[in-house]
């Protein structure tokens, strides 16, 4: 699938996912609202119905047309005039009657205004299952009405609940789905940079071995001709390029031979205790005697105190073999590389500093992922397989050390390893 095409995709389902769930939160809302109102239409039928029996408990339904019994005072409370006097066991068989007639599954709170105090008495709770208990809840007062109560709902949650259940459960349903496709995505995406980085580390591992196995066979072609023998200059000069091809084509097989068995097992270190300065010191001379660093400037430069690590000192070489050889690799001018050595109260701070082209912004974190090289586009000048940096950064995370990409200033790279003391 053509990047065009996967990106067209992306926009699609992203917008789609969107206009779902906007479609999905507007069907919400309305079924909200409108539950809403037929409760506040419910309560207001109930409570009608239960200002009837308390007057018709008395003899003076015949007042009941000429007053309006509910008014509301809020979407949780209400005040219901009934003009003649309360009695409360009454009151509240008659308010769970009519909840239950009318559907309304809801803790409430009721009081009773007392015209001899002007005041509410006691706030009562009933709960669902019809336990009861008193309640702090204060009601407004309305001199206008002489006998009334009050009444409050103090959570609906229950009531919202059993009637948007189905849209709760459709909107659950929906997220999962989208969850899924998201994550269905994100693996075709995935999947689909692996296959672009194992593409390319295929391309470079057939150049880098077909390359100097080419070289070799043609080198045994001309060293197979008896006339070779006349010419020993050019006889010396072919066995000097099988030589080297064969260990150039040996260090690339062992490149993959290590990644392979590092990605078998876990590495097992050996660590030891390391002169840190005499180590940079020996890997540095190391560094400049190989083919990479012959043309190289390398300086130690900072703190020269003897520093006491733990390490193992293989992998550490390579380690730093690996960084030295990339800042080499990577340089279009004269390679010049200081390595710069700095005491901090907790950690020793190992820089490498480097002059070379240096590593844009947004790949500095993923160049320590396997196979992963920075785009040239179809230019390929600097050969390689992507596996350097990402056995660097095993090393230094098997060793619960740091290591994070720093722009130079004056251009190029700085390799910052941190090691805690």
């Amino acid at each position: 699938m053509k990047g065009k095409a996967l990106k067209y995709i992306i926009m699609l389902a992203t917008v789609s996912v969107v206009g779902v769930f906007l479609v999905q939160f507007a069907f919400i809302r309305s079924s909200y609202n409108l539950s809403e109102k037929q409760f506040q239409e419910s309560a207001s039928v109930a409570l009608k119905e239960v200002a009837w029996q308390v007057m018709l408990a008395t003899g003076t339904t015949e007042n009941f047309d000429s007053i309006t019994p509910v008014e509301v005072i809020s979407n949780n409370t209400y005040l219901v005039n009934v003009g003649v006097a309360i009695d409360k066991d009454l009151l509240k068989q008659n308010l769970i009657t009519q909840f239950k007639r009318h559907d309304i599954y809801s803790d409430f709170e009721f009081a009773i205004y007392n015209p001899g105090q002007e005041q509410m008495d006691e706030t009562t709770m009933v709960r669902i299952d019809d336990n009861e208990e008193l309640s702090t809840y204060s009601f407004p007062l309305n001199e206008n009405y002489s006998n009334y109560f009050g009444l409050h709902f103090p959570n609906r949650s229950s009531y919202f609940f059993s009637q948007l259940s189905i849209w709760y459960f459709l909107t659950a349903l929906l997220t999962l789905v989208i969850f899924f496709f998201g994550y269905t995505l994100w693996v075709i995406i995935r999947q689909r940079q692996l296959s672009e980085i194992q593409k390319n580390f295929i391309n470079n591992l057939t150049h880098e071995l077909k390359t100097p196995i080419s070289s070799i066979a043609l080198a045994a072609t001309v060293i197979n001709d008896e006339n070779i023998l006349k010419s020993p200059e050019r006889l010396f000069n072919y066995t000097r390029i099988i030589q080297e091809q064969t260990n150039r084509l040996s260090k690339n097989v062992e490149k993959v031979l290590n990644l392979a068995s590092i990605e078998k097992s876990r590495i097992h270190l050996n660590l030891e205790e390391i002169n840190l300065n005499q180590f940079l010191q020996d890997a540095c001379e190391q560094f400049q005697r190989s083919k990479a660093g012959q043309n190289a400037q390398v300086q130690l430069t900072g703190q020269q105190a003897d520093y006491e690590i733990m390490a193992d000192r293989f992998h550490f070489a390579n380690l730093v073999s690996n960084i030295l050889e990339n800042a080499a690799k990577y340089c279009e001018n004269s390679p010049v590389i200081k390595i710069e050595l700095l005491e901090k109260p907790a950690l020793i701070e190992l820089s490498f500093i480097d002059n070379g082209i240096g590593i844009p912004k947004e790949h500095r974190k993923r160049i320590f992922k396997k196979f992963y090289r920075i785009p040239t586009g179809n230019v390929h000048n600097v050969k390689g397989f992507g596996l350097g940096l990402d056995y660097v950064f095993k090393i230094v995370k098997t060793h619960n050390w740091k290591i994070k990409v720093l722009e130079n200033p004056k251009g190029g790279s700085i390799f910052c390893l941190t090691i805690p003391k």
